[in-house]
C-alpha cells in the first residue's frame, strides 16, 4: 500500500521539486499540497493521510502549531518537518510537537526519502546537518548528563526509545519485557520528571542528552 503524503510548503517551486522527488518511489503517492498550516489541517480532516512533510515557517500558523494540532486531531499521522535552518531550538520544539523527523531544505534530496523510510518504520530521523547542531549543543551543556539521578537504568533504555518514536510494544519487544511493564516505566518516568505526555518526555531525552535523535548510524542497543 502506498504512503499517502501531504506537501506543506509556501513555496510552490519547491513542493513541485519534492513532489518530483517523491514520484521516483512508487511506494509513495503524493495526495495533496498545502501552502499554510490551516491548509494542512483542512486536509487531514477530509481524506486520510499517512504522513507530512511540514514546512516549519510558513504564513500565519506555523509548522510547529501545525503539528500539534494535526496530531492532537490525526494522532496516527507522521510528521517529518523541513526547515532553511537547523536551529537546535527549532529541531526540539518540533519533535517535541510529535514530528518524527527534521531535515534541512539544502538536504531534501536523497535525504528525504530516507527520512520517510526511517519514520515510516516508526523511528525518529534528522539529516546530517541537524544532528550535527544537536550533537554540538549537547556538548555546550556538560550538565545535562548528570542531571537523572533519579533515573534507573532501565528507565533511561525506556525513555530512550520513547524519544526515538517507538510504541510501548515495539518497547517491550526490544527490550524483552511486557508491554506492562513498559507502561509502569512509563508512568515512573512521568512522575519522577514531572511530565504528562510524550512529546514533553521526548523533549527531555532530547534536551538532556539521552536520546541520540535518531542520528543516522546510532546504536538502539
Amino acid at each position: 500500500m502506498s504512503l499517502r503524503i501531504v506537501l506543506a510548503d509556501d513555496h510552490q517551486m519547491f513542493r513541485h521539486a519534492l513532489r518530483a522527488l517523491l514520484a521516483r518511489d512508487a511506494e509513495l503517492e503524493v495526495i495533496a499540497e498545502a501552502a499554510s498550516g490551516n491548509e494542512v489541517l483542512a486536509i487531514a480532516d477530509m481524506q486520510a493521510v499517512d504522513l507530512v512533510c511540514m514546512d516549519i515557517a510558513m504564513p500565519g500558523m506555523d509548522g510547529i502549531e501545525a503539528t500539534r494540532r494535526l496530531l492532537a486531531r490525526h494522532p496516527g499521522v507522521r510528521v517529518i518537518g523541513l526547515s532553511a535552518f537547523a536551529d537546535c531550538q527549532f529541531v526540539i520544539d518540533l519533535l517535541a510537537a510529535g514530528a518524527r523527523g527534521y531535515i534541512t531544505k539544502a538536504e531534501a534530496g536523497d535525504e528525504l526519502l530516507r527520512a520517510i523510510r526511517t519514520v515510516r518504520e516508526g523511528r525518529t530521523y534528522l539529516c546530517p546537518d541537524v544532528a550535527a547542531t544537536v550533537a554540538g549543543a549537547l556538548r555546550d551543556r556538560p550538565g545535562l548528563y548528570a542531571a537523572l539521578p533519579s533515573l534507573t537504568a532501565r528507565e533511561r533504555q525506556v525513555l530512550q526509545l520513547i524519544a526515538e518514536g517507538l510504541t510501548s510494544v515495539q518497547i517491550a519487544e526490544r527490550l524483552h519485557i511486557a508491554a506492562s511493564t513498559v507502561e509502569v516505566h512509563r508512568r515512573n518516568l512521568m512522575r519522577k520528571l514531572d511530565l504528562h505526555n510524550v512529546a514533553e518526555l521526548t523533549r527531555y531525552a532530547i534536551t538532556s542528552g539521552i536520546s541520540p535523535t535518531g542520528m543516522p548510524g546510532s546504536s538502539n542497543g
